[in-house]
């Protein structure tokens, strides 16, 4: 079996398709299921955020599973498996396990450097381990790649190349990196209650914005996250939650909106931001919003960070709005500059990539090598049990010195051989070694196969 990764994101398709092509909760673990259903696959695990979906799995065939794989995505994302292909990419084996390493230390981000990949991917693990879609080579990959991203913010700078989506979001309705000066004193509006959204209620908080409404479709979520904003000890800024019905009216008072909720639909349409600030937006039957960029001073500084979209791209048109959704986000990012220990951390996912590619191989050779040690011990055991038919005068001290001398010219015989059988599998090309060793010493390949299945169920394996 082979890791095959196709996928999609900001850097292969436009945001316009990744909204589209967005999976809601449900739909990833349908495609999921499905793909372990599929012919080619045997494992899979899905890495779907704001702006990218990554199909990840294990499979036995690569022309076969591409197409599978791509069939599935454009099945469950909605959008035409012709209009998907041609943003579509695909890596395979080491390629694939590069790409993830490079994803979960924020090289792939919009915003280079972000962190908050790292609960994506640890919720994408979660997600396939509940499935039982994650077997072997995903657990391993996955959380190999969780420990390498730590490894990237905690060893190098990485976190000084870029900022997270929240805080990038921010600086450019800020217009520049001093968010605090542009934020204090004034009244935030978070719109959803997830990760995003908690993560922008705290960056807000710290920012120094005097008070912060949050409105969600759940109401005690909402509730919750005021709750902890309001926890003593913390920013000292004041909040409350208000029912999503109440969001128009609260857009009012509003000096700063955040909003990034699971909604299909827009959440604020361009006429209700027009209601909240009593404007009329200027129409036309053919086109609706006229084209044209707001001005003015800035009324309301409206932060979009959700995919699809939550906010009408026509509000940013209107007189004393400005608007900063991923779109334009995506633009901005790729002018950003990018620090030094972005090379540090690309040497370091190679050298990651490098040492799970050897352990991956070290590991498929294992079960045989076992096995080979079982046989081993069976023969030494038959042989102990013939020699007290023919000589049942042994007393237990001569037996069990016998035993073990015969058990370690066996131990000394295999020790080299076995070792060095698992350094040559270790390298580039060895995956034929383990084929080998089972041809020459005729071993059983179901007794292989019962020993992969006994090391994939131990409840302590993977465990950090």
């Amino acid at each position: 079996m082979s890791l095959l990764l196709v996928g999609l994101s900001h850097r292969s398709a436009p945001v316009s398709l990744l909204e589209r092509a967005s999976l809601a909760a449900d739909t990833q673990a349908k495609l999921l299921q499905d793909t372990l259903a599929a012919e080619p696959a045997a494992e899979a695990a899905v890495l779907a955020t704001c702006n990218r979906i990554e199909l990840y799995a294990d499979v036995d065939k690569f022309h076969a599973g591409v197409a599978e794989l791509s069939t599935l995505l454009a099945q469950h994302s909605g959008v035409g498996l012709d209009e998907l292909t041609p943003y579509l990419y695909v890596h395979y084996e080491d390629r694939a396990v590069h790409h993830l390493f490079s994803v979960a230390c924020g090289l792939d981000s919009m915003v280079v450097g972000e962190g908050q990949i790292l609960g994506q991917i640890k919720d994408a693990l979660a997600l396939g381990q509940e499935l039982h879609t994650a077997g072997r080579l995903l657990n391993d990959l996955f959380q190999q790649a969780l420990r390498v991203g730590k490894r990237a913010h905690s060893e190098t700078g990485i976190d000084r190349a870029g900022q997270s989506l929240v805080t990038f979001g921010l600086e450019q309705l800020a217009d520049g990196p001093d968010t605090a000066a542009w934020a204090k004193g004034k009244r935030a509006l978070v719109i959803g209650a997830g990760s995003m959204s908690s993560l922008a209620a705290a960056t807000l908080a710290r920012t120094g914005v005097a008070e912060i409404v949050v409105a969600n479709r759940t109401r005690a979520r909402a509730d919750r996250l005021a709750e902890i904003l309001n926890q003593p000890g913390s920013t000292g800024v004041r909040a409350h939650a208000v029912e999503m019905g109440e969001v128009t009216g609260e857009l009012t008072r509003a000096d700063i909106v955040v909003s990034c909720t699971g909604a299909t639909g827009l959440v604020l349409t361009a006429d209700a931001v027009a209601g909240a600030l009593g404007l009329a937006p200027a129409r036309d039957a053919a086109s609706g919003l006229i084209p044209a960029q707001s001005t003015g001073p800035v009324r309301v500084a409206l932060l979009d960070l959700a995919m699809p979209r939550d906010i009408d791209a026509g509000a940013g048109r209107l007189d004393g709005v400005r608007l900063v959704d991923i779109e334009s986000l995506a633009e901005a990012s790729a002018d950003a500059p990018m620090a030094a220990d972005v090379d540090q951390v690309r040497t370091i996912v190679a050298d990651e990539v490098a040492a799970f590619g050897a352990a991956q191989r070290a590991a498929h050779i294992t079960p045989t090598v076992v096995a080979l040690r079982t046989m081993a011990a069976g023969v030494v055991a038959d042989e102990i049990t013939r020699l007290d038919g023919r000589l049942p005068d042994l007393d237990e001290k001569q037996r069990a010195e016998i035993t073990q001398t015969v058990r370690r010219v066996v131990d000394k015989l295999l020790h080299a051989p076995t070792v060095r059988v698992k350094q040559l599998a270790s390298e580039p090309g060895g995956a034929g070694y383990a084929d080998a060793l089972r041809e020459l010493f005729d071993l059983d390949p179901q007794t292989v196969a019962a020993v992969s299945r006994a090391d994939l169920n131990d409840p302590n394996r993977g465990r950090s």
